[in-house]
């Protein structure tokens, strides 16, 4: 995966995955609010999730008497949840270098006076 698109679809997948595995009984709309993601986009990144085997949903009672659903990592989702984190960190490792690299080459070029150590507007 090295498209943009595709980089941006595998880290849903990681932040869904994340967020269903330390809270197994989230809703679609509780998932959707935390990520800031549309209700249909949830759904949609579940659905695959489901398809890829990665996640399982599961059926349960809760004390209100109303039917809930509880969504659990399987044994490959597992494994594959530990290659995402692990591609997902390094993408964020080179971008926070990068973003250093163009900070300390901007300060460089926009040096302050030592008299006023605030830019003029």
């Amino acid at each position: 995966m090295t498209s943009r698109q595709a980089r941006a679809q595998e880290d849903t997948y990681f932040r869904v995955m994340k967020m269903v595995q330390a809270q197994p009984d989230i809703s679609q709309r509780q998932l959707a609010k935390a990520l800031g993601l549309s209700l249909g986009g949830v759904n949609y990144c579940l659905q695959a999730l489901m398809e890829k085997g990665w996640v399982k949903v599961q059926n349960f009672s809760n004390s209100r008497n109303k039917l809930g659903y509880a969504y659990l990592l399987t044994p490959t989702g597992v494994t594959e949840k530990t290659a995402l984190t692990a591609r997902f960190l390094k993408r964020k490792m080179h971008e926070y270098a990068e973003l250093r690299a163009e900070i300390e080459a901007l300060q460089k070029e926009f040096v302050l006076p030592a008299s006023n150590q605030t830019p003029a507007p």
